[in-house]
């Protein structure tokens, strides 16, 4: 039986670490006023927090399902059953479409950390985008995977 997992690496940290240090920086600037110096700390903690939950994207087999979370603090994670999955289809996510989580109405969820091509699932009436940075793997896989549920 075939198995799959894959970590993707994002870049979050390039964008948001700069924003950390530039927020730590300011508090310390203004630490005359306690609101503003507090304030920005907590800004800055919840930045930093967030760019160690969107630090990869781990996408693999768990059995009877495919497990989507984003890492290495794993808040975030889908579990799809290959049951549910009629179609997989190699796709390209929009702008719009986002980085992280998010819902469009009428183009389905999107998990996706960095770039643009994506595998895109049809769950029923529903659709959903997972991003990769090896889309021809993944979707071999899944092909697989779904034809073996049938």
């Amino acid at each position: 039986m075939m198995k799959y997992e894959h970590v993707q690496t994002g870049h979050f940290d390039v964008i948001l670490l700069p924003v950390v240090f530039l927020l730590l920086g300011l508090a310390l600037l203004l630490h005359a006023n306690p609101v503003v110096f507090y304030a920005m700390v907590t800004v800055a903690s919840i930045v930093f927090f967030f760019s160690l939950c969107l630090g990869r994207l781990i996408v693999r087999d768990d059995g009877d399902a495919l497990l989507v979370r984003f890492g290495p603090i794993p808040l975030i994670r889908k579990r799809i059953r290959y049951a549910d999955i009629s179609e997989a289809e190699r796709s390209r996510s929009r702008l719009i479409d986002g980085w992280g989580v998010h819902y469009v109405p009428g183009r389905g969820w999107t998990y996706n950390l960095w770039g643009f091509d994506c595998v895109e699932l049809r769950l029923g009436d529903r659709r959903l985008r997972i991003g990769t940075d090896e889309p021809d793997a993944l979707l071999e896989f899944l092909r697989q995977k779904i034809a073996s549920a049938a």
